[in-house]
């Protein structure tokens, strides 16, 4: 495994925490930024939901990270 598919499985991976739906999915099983206000800042689940937080503040260079990745797979096969 090269370094050029491990950047793809982390983008691969940051993509799916994008697409994390708040309302749907995430509220159901306690990890939204609202539940955790009141409760410990260092905890394994609060920085799950900061992560899942970042990457979906971070759609539009997910999305021009994206096209980057297909233009290079399109030219190098």
């Amino acid at each position: 495994m090269g370094f050029w598919s491990l950047m793809e499985g982390l983008l691969l991976f940051a993509n799916a925490l994008a697409i994390l739906n708040e309302d749907r999915f995430l509220a159901r099983r306690g990890l939204t930024v609202a539940e955790l206000q009141t409760g410990r800042r260092n905890s394994f689940k609060s920085q799950i939901v900061g992560l899942i937080n970042a990457c979906q503040f971070m759609r539009l260079p997910l999305i021009i990270l994206n096209i980057v990745v297909i233009v290079v797979k399109l030219f190098s096969g």
